[in-house]
């Protein structure tokens, strides 16, 4: 395919004089096209595929920075000739890039215009992590102590000089960009019995990255330490530190916790992308008489709302999202995070650090004598802090905060076991919310699937007795033709079909039945079951369902995180 370049060309030759020479270094594919005025226009050829390989020498005639900044990438190498990729190349300070290039290099170049897509295949070339592994093994591969070595402070010192070098800081650097560009929550680099296994964690579940040799992993877990200032050769105990990176223009802080184990230390590295910004409660996946409950709950004046859920179920993402409709200029917001995930302007945010005594309970007594109207305490862990949240949300404050719950309802037997008094809980708790976070169907790749009729029959039969008007509210106008989706895996989503994640949730507001069997019955969790049940309250899992008819997810996904019953293994009809 060729592309018109009539104009690019004007623009090449305003920087490239006829005398120049830098002419004869820049080949055009030029074949002449007929047009309205019959004149002779110059083309260039277009690249529309990515070169599966390119070899590292390559690729690298071009820096990566260079490439970046200008668009222009090379890609193949003949004798003298070097091929380059151009997203735009009427691009005069690219060009302007090139000639100084070819002129310094004595090489010709030869000009392929490329989209954005097929150049950043391309750029992705740059800095593969196994060339920079086998890099990193040459270097460490005489100089790395391994445990049980004597320690001579030459050695130490050589060793500390080898962590600072290009391969080993490359390689982390590479780990770092692969995680942050496959939109990983979390990287686990862990020693097994030969080597190092990186992993990712994207959408919830983990995927394996990268092998590296056991040469080589501790100086990449000492080069993390380096950059989150923890000691390197503190190795018996776990430790817990912070870094800030930066991406193209996003800044990008990491969470580091380190974890001795048998085989050695492993470290996590939890990656906090302030740039993603904060989701809307809709976007999450809050739908319904539950959505409409959350945001009467948000009009309270005072009152206790709790996100119950275990570890990575997106509760302090749900708190944030309410916490930015609140977020205005009359209010007084004060957060007490471990740690803070996201700096959210107009927010009053403090970091507990319970090495120095400053905890939740120790917070959130200060910040009741800071004037606040809305409180967010990140957790609550004890007794104290349970107590001191519910005299808050009595005496004129809205709290937000999170407990580690299975259910929704078993929040309030668990706040009775941490010798809260009934009587006030019943009158601070405004509503509990329990969620779990589910794969949503890769857009790109979505498409109807059949499944056997027992297992349609029995997915309808946990949805039947749902009022028509809350199917409405979730576009949902008939179960009979009820359409079931998954993805059939592409680029976009690496083959599996999923790509990002939506909330699932239970949304429980408390009336003056619950009220009462908290005080009359100490919160017995069968009566609450029961009062939850009588009042048509969605649970987690009929909310998954109807998410999986709504075209959001799958039933495998529902079934994996909520207690389902229904066998899948079954033949499609």
């Amino acid at each position: 395919m060729k592309k018109n370049i009539k104009s690019i060309n004007f623009s090449i030759n305003k920087v490239i004089k006829k005398n120049s020479p830098f002419l004869s270094t820049i080949k055009e594919k030029s074949v002449p096209v007929n047009n309205s005025n019959n004149d002779n226009v110059p083309e260039i050829a277009s690249l529309e595929v990515a070169p599966k390989k390119i070899d590292s020498r390559v690729i690298n005639i071009i820096s990566e920075e260079v490439a970046k900044k200008y668009k222009i990438a090379s890609f193949e190498k003949k004798k003298n000739l070097v091929k380059v990729a151009m997203v735009n190349p009427g691009d005069i300070n690219a060009l302007n890039a090139l000639r100084f290039f070819a002129e310094k290099e004595k090489i010709e170049l030869e000009i392929y215009a490329v989209k954005s897509d097929i150049f950043d295949q391309i750029v992705a070339n740059y800095g593969k992590a196994s060339e920079i592994v086998d890099e990193a093994v040459k270097l460490l591969k005489e100089n790395v102590v391994f445990e049980g070595e004597k320690r001579g402070s030459e050695r130490e010192e050589r060793k500390n000089e080898i962590l600072k070098e290009a391969p080993v800081t490359k390689l982390v650097q590479v780990i770092i960009s692969h995680a942050i560009s496959s939109n990983a929550s979390d990287i686990h680099i862990e020693p097994m019995d030969g080597d190092y296994r990186v992993r990712f964690r994207i959408d919830g579940v983990l995927h394996l990255s990268l092998l590296i040799p056991k040469e080589v992993g501790p100086a990449v877990i000492s080069r993390i330490k380096i950059l989150a200032n923890l000691k390197i050769d503190e190795k018996r105990k776990p430790q817990d530190g912070r870094f800030r990176t930066t991406s193209g223009k996003k800044e990008i802080d990491f969470r580091v916790s380190t974890l001795p184990v048998i085989s050695g230390e492993k470290i996590v590295l939890r990656i906090l992308d302030k740039s993603r910004g904060l989701s809307s409660i809709e976007s999450l996946g809050l739908m319904g008489k539950a959505l409409e409950d959350i945001k009467k709950s948000l009009k309270e004046t005072y009152g206790m709302i709790l996100f119950t859920g275990p570890t990575g179920s997106g509760k302090s993402t749900s708190l944030y999202a309410l916490l930015k409709i609140l977020n205005e200029e009359e209010r007084n917001i004060i957060t007490l995070e471990d740690p803070i995930e996201y700096n959210i302007e107009g927010l009053n945010q403090s970091q507990i650090n319970p090495d120095i005594g400053y905890t939740f309970a120790n917070g959130l007594r200060t910040i009741l004598r800071q004037d606040p109207n809305v409180i967010m305490v990140g957790e609550i862990r004890d007794q104290e802090t349970a107590e001191l949240a519910v005299h808050a949300a009595l005496t004129g404050h809205l709290m937000f905060s999170t407990l580690h719950t299975n259910t929704a309802i078993g929040a309030i037997p668990r706040l009775i076991d941490m010798k809260i008094e009934p009587f006030l809980l019943s009158s601070s708790l405004r509503i509990v919310v329990a969620q779990r976070l589910v794969r949503k169907i890769c857009e790109k790749c979505k498409t109807e699937e059949k499944i056997s009729q027992s297992v349609r029959t029995a997915i309808l039969e946990e949805v039947e007795n749902i009022s028509i008007e809350e199917l409405k509210n979730y576009g949902i106008n008939s179960l009979k033709e009820a359409k079931f989706y998954h993805g059939k895996g592409c680029d976009a989503c690496n083959g599996t079909g999923l790509k990002g994640r939506v909330a699932i949730y239970e949304v429980i507001p408390i009336n003056e039945n619950i009220k009462n069997i908290m005080t009359e019955e100490d919160g017995n969790e069968d009566l609450l079951i029961k009062e939850k049940e009588a009042m048509g309250i969605l649970t987690m899992r009929q909310d998954g369902i109807l998410k999986v008819l709504k075209g959001l997810s799958t039933v495998e996904e529902i079934e994996r995180v909520t207690e389902g019953t229904i066998e899948l293994a079954e033949e499609n009809d």
